[in-house]
């Protein structure tokens, strides 16, 4: 039996920095793996026309034979992406992306991605890196790409830019709520710019409740004004628009509006930027999946997160 051996442009074997040339196969890559690879996706499309620098990583890329099999994003997030069905060629090129990142040091908040990408990578780099606070290892990947299958909420619509200051606390509470910690740094910190972004975008939607007058004037819900269901497209890219950040407030919990607000988002992101969308959760989430179901998604795959 012959065996492939990784051969780099400068004669090395294993992984390598990719560099903006490398960007079309780089992409190419991420194709075969169109949903899996989206996080990783979004940051190459941010990048062409431009620079790698400015999408605010490291790409690295693993060849065999010339061809490139797998890319691995290195920034706020670490993502691997290995779509090929040879777990040999997989293993050395989750060989080559640990020892980049041995050698770089952990500079990432999380590595997110495909699950065995991910725990494939985690496993060479945990006995190296500082231990991580949560491996979640288990994440449904689910996708639609049909009408859903709910009526859709009629109030849920995109963020306007004069809302940041009702839509931040519902986002600070989500985050706090799903990875243990407030994400606030203060005006025109990391987060905040994020959800400025968003909004900017028209990639936030929301659903706030608007007062409304009871018996000699007095208001019916003390919760008026607030944002009541929230979710972002927190990555577009390849054809698919990946919903982040989806939060029901709890005192509305239990009311259904995850499913009918879901329905809304898929409406809006299937006709106006993506037709397939896609989300992970948490596999222990149980009421959180039956509401995805509910809408029409369907598991396709695996993520995992390694958190720190």
């Amino acid at each position: 039996m012959v065996h492939r051996r990784a051969v780099l442009l400068d004669g090395r074997t294993g992984g390598r920095a990719l560099g903006d040339v490398d960007l079309t196969a780089a992409l190419a890559v991420c194709a075969r793996d169109a949903v899996g690879s989206v996080l990783a996706t979004a940051r190459l499309e941010q990048a062409v026309g431009r620079t790698l620098r400015s999408a605010g990583g490291t790409l690295w890329g693993y060849e065999e034979d010339g061809e490139l099999l797998g890319i691995c994003y290195a920034g706020a997030n670490m993502v691997p992406v290995v779509p090929v069905d040879d777990p040999r060629a997989v293993s050395r090129a989750l060989d080559a992306f640990a020892e980049l990142a041995r050698a770089q040091g952990r500079r990432c908040s999380s590595v997110v991605g495909p699950a065995d990408a991910v725990l494939g990578l985690w496993a060479r780099l945990r006995h190296f890196w500082p231990a991580a606070r949560e491996v979640r290892a288990d994440q449904p990947s689910m996708v639609i790409e049909h009408a859903p299958l709910v009526t859709a909420d009629p109030r849920v619509r995109r963020s306007r830019p004069e809302e940041f200051d009702v839509v931040l606390p519902a986002c600070v509470r989500m985050f706090t709520e799903e990875v243990g910690y407030s994400p606030v740094s203060g005006p025109g910190g990391p987060y905040e710019t994020r959800v400025h972004g968003l909004i900017a975008q028209g990639r936030s939607f929301v659903r706030i409740d608007v007062p409304e007058p009871g018996p000699a004037g007095r208001l019916v819900r003390r919760e008026t004004g607030n944002v009541v269901f929230k979710a972002e497209l927190g990555a577009v890219a390849g054809g698919v628009a990946q919903v982040q950040g989806v939060w029901v407030a709890p005192d509305r919990r239990g009311e259904r509006l995850s499913e009918s607000g879901m329905a809304a988002v898929v409406q809006i992101a299937r006709g106006e930027v993506a037709p397939l969308v896609s989300l992970y959760v948490n596999s222990y989430n149980e009421r959180a999946l039956a509401s995805y179901r509910a809408v029409g998604f369907r598991q396709v795959g695996t993520y995992a997160t390694v958190l720190f």
